[in-house]
């Protein structure tokens, strides 16, 4: 008797166990009554191109990539995507014909998160300030740009890491040092935390930022706890503020969507569904 073909895709990463991509995928597989399959596969580093290699002889439509693995998913794919060459890594992998295609859609999701919980912001309406200086650092302020913020200024502990990521992207793209966040604050429209800062777990982030202007929006992309202390001071100051917890939702779309061929919605039950998973 003749059966449908499951469609397969996973979630690679090291370790694995913390992951809530499985709890995305699944929901949307169930939501759209998708034959399909997601699953969290722990690959070490050291295993990472056979691994790889192996999903794709084994049928699997493809994959998305956590840490430690996205610098590495970017030199093992056959073609590369714009964002993903400029933002250096790659959280996407869609195998078709034996080839490997990369994507970064971190940036994106980013984006959408903001254009979902803040309808009326516009990256063009101002400068946007980035804490950190990492890969989500990287991607964010790459999204910013390409979605019109006419400047980016980069706020990080160590500058020279920050000058590093300002000289990669150009003219629009400054930055200040710590201690001179205070002082830049009159001109940010978007105020931005992808540091591990305020995480469950990690140091607190400690910064004043009153000095904002009223109409600011302020968003961490940690979501656990998913109003850190940052979002209630930006409260407290009555800003718009964004929850993180939207950009891991909303980057996942596209990689269902070329996957299984069909694009998802993010919707308040698999918000719900995600937190209390």
């Amino acid at each position: 008797m003749k059966t449908d073909k499951i469609i397969k895709a996973a979630v690679i990463g090291w370790p694995i166990n913390h992951s809530k991509s499985p709890l995305i995928h699944g929901y949307w597989l169930a939501k759209a009554g998708i034959l399909g399959s997601y699953e969290a596969i722990g690959i070490a580093p050291e295993s990472f191109n056979a691994g790889i290699s192996n999903l794709v002889l084994q049928g699997y439509a493809g994959c998305n990539v956590t840490i430690p693995h996205k610098e590495t998913a970017l030199n093992k794919a056959d073609s590369v995507s714009d964002r993903a060459q400029a933002i250096g890594a790659a959280n996407t992998l869609v195998f078709k014909d034996g080839k490997i295609f990369a994507d970064n859609t971190d940036g994106i999701g980013f984006i959408n998160n903001l254009k979902q919980g803040a309808p009326d912001w516009r990256a063009s309406a101002g400068t946007a300030l980035v804490l950190g200086a990492g890969g989500a650092a990287r991607a964010i302020v790459y999204a910013l740009l390409q979605d019109g913020a006419p400047k980016v200024l980069i706020a990080n502990r160590t500058l020279e890491k920050a000058k590093i990521l300002s000289d990669f992207f150009g003219d629009k793209v400054g930055v200040v040092s710590i201690n001179e966040v205070p002082d830049a604050l009159g001109e940010v429209h978007t105020f931005v935390n992808t540091t591990a800062l305020g995480m469950t777990g990690q140091p607190e982030l400690i910064i004043d930022i009153s000095s904002l202007p009223k109409t600011a929006l302020v968003t961490d992309i940690v979501y656990n706890p998913l109003t850190t202390d940052l979002l209630k001071q930006a409260q407290g100051l009555g800003l718009i503020t964004v929850d993180g917890l939207g950009m891991l939702l909303h980057q996942a779309v596209p990689g269902f969507e070329a996957w299984f061929g069909v694009r998802p919605v993010v919707d308040v039950e698999l918000r719900q569904k995600v937190l209390a998973g």
